[in-house]
């Protein structure tokens, strides 16, 4: 059987609801996804800059029984600090270690990182949205503010779902190909999204009035 990875870097446009489809790869792969310390799952918020140095120190590390380190990483949003960080370890793997990030839109991340990386596809890896992207674009621009609000809601930290954010956003690039002020609107909105102290709400609702 021919294997699905080629390479030790891999993007997979998704989210942490992938992750399981892509311990399955692995595990076809013949990689041991259950109790096994050389392989690594983390989801994060935000991955940031002390997240990349963390992960580069965990990458270095020897495996502790195969022959390789697994790492599968799902965030919304990876910052550019945190991208340049890795880029050395993405280069040169240490002791052959594997990465999979798993993100809404691996475009949106910095041509030198993806330079280095492959794309992925799972079968499973396109994640429903809180939001219909083609019931959206088709309603009026009221409604689709309206429809805005479970992107908008907040957890008990305070914090909105930024990978429920993107992936709808991403969804809903597909279904405005051809209307480039919304296009344009969806781009800086999911440019921006993920700064610390971004306007989330009118960033959203540009999106709603101009697709």
């Amino acid at each position: 059987m021919k294997s699905a990875l080629v390479g030790n870097i891999h993007l997979v446009a998704g989210t942490s609801t992938s992750i399981d489809a892509l311990l399955g790869l692995l595990e076809r792969e013949g990689v041991e996804t259950r109790g096994n310390a050389d392989l690594y799952v983390r989801t994060y918020q935000r991955f940031g800059i002390d997240d990349a140095l963390e992960l580069r120190e965990r990458a270095a590390l020897r495996p502790t029984r195969g022959m390789r380190r697994i790492f599968v990483i799902a965030t919304p949003n990876m910052t550019n600090e945190a991208q340049n960080a890795l880029l050395k370890t993405l280069e040169e793997p240490p002791a052959d270690a594997m990465f999979f990030f798993l993100i809404p839109a691996p475009e949106t991340l910095l041509s030198t990182l993806r330079s280095r990386a492959q794309m992925l596809s799972l079968d499973s890896a396109r994640a429903e949205t809180l939001v219909d992207a083609e019931r959206f674009v088709a309603a009026s621009p009221q409604k689709r503010l309206d429809m805005l609000k479970p992107l908008l809601e907040k957890d008990e930290d305070d914090r909105r779902d930024l990978g429920a954010i993107i992936t709808f956003l991403s969804s809903l690039e597909r279904q405005c190909e051809k209307r480039q002020e919304g296009l344009r609107a969806i781009y800086r909105a999911r440019k921006y999204i993920g700064d610390k102290g971004a306007l989330v709400k009118p960033l959203l609702e540009q999106v709603a009035l101009l697709v």
